[in-house]
């Protein structure tokens, strides 16, 4: 196992509840159209498919889905919506776990690579990638560029959600490279707050082109957001596209 953190049962039953603006088909609709493009007539293979936020749409359009999922209660949500033989998943660290056959497109999304904790485990990660693509093929990741300009000398945290529903903030040690995500979540109308959290090792972009190299892939692409919106210094996130020769 590696050490990204285990989802447990109780967030894997609310986890589609809590993401629905983020499965929306306005949010979902570039994405899914992105990567189909990308997976053209091959198959696409999931690290960390989750509860198929992502992978189940993608298989409704049309492209092969594969997923690999640490977490049995999260993998579950997932078959509730659509059996094993329609996509399946083999449960296990996106590290290291194996699937059959060749995959022209290996995605990642939504900052998931960061729930790796160690620069060791995410080079595997990227080794993993380029080990189930097809030569040619291309892997994805989505992932937010860490906010510390944001951080005015003695600061710790950076709030990124405060709302009626939700307070959220992200607290830094950047020499161990971690941020933690602190979650207060508003449950019912009776005033309590559910307190959660967890923890992410950040990654620059110049770090992951690193990572891809040491697996053999080369960065194609790199743009702000699944639309293909320009990267710039200002940029809060980005959709990288590694290629492995052919």
């Amino acid at each position: 196992m590696t050490s990204s953190e285990l989802w447990t049962r109780a967030t894997a039953d609310r986890y589609d509840a809590e993401e629905a603006e983020a499965s929306s088909a306005a949010v979902l609709g570039p994405t899914l159209a992105f990567l189909a493009e990308l997976a053209g007539d091959g198959r696409a293979l999931e690290f960390a498919i989750g509860t198929g936020r992502v992978g189940v749409p993608l298989r409704e359009r049309g492209v092969p889905v594969v997923g690999i999922e640490l977490s049995e209660p999260m993998a579950a949500v997932l078959r509730r919506k659509v059996d094993e033989d329609t996509l399946p998943v083999v449960i296990g660290d996106m590290a290291t776990a194996a699937v059959p056959g060749g995959f022209t497109l290996v995605y990642l999304v939504y900052n998931t690579i960061s729930n790796l904790l160690t620069q060791d485990e995410q080079v595997e990660c990227f080794r993993n990638a380029a080990r189930h693509l097809e030569p040619g093929g291309r892997f994805v990741i989505e992932l937010g560029v860490p906010p510390l300009r944001l951080l005015p000398p003695g600061q710790v945290a950076v709030p990124f959600d405060v709302s009626r529903q939700h307070v959220g903030f992200d607290t830094f040690d950047p020499a161990e490279q971690i941020l933690v995500s602190h979650h207060f979540t508003r449950d019912g109308d009776d005033g309590h707050y559910r307190r959660e959290n967890s923890r992410h090792r950040y990654a620059w972009p110049a770090e992951l082109d690193l990572m891809a190299r040491i697996a053999g892939l080369k960065l194609e692409r790199r743009v702000a957001d699944w639309d293909g919106s320009a990267f710039t210094q200002d940029s809060a996130k980005h959709v990288s596209v590694w290629r492995k020769p052919a």
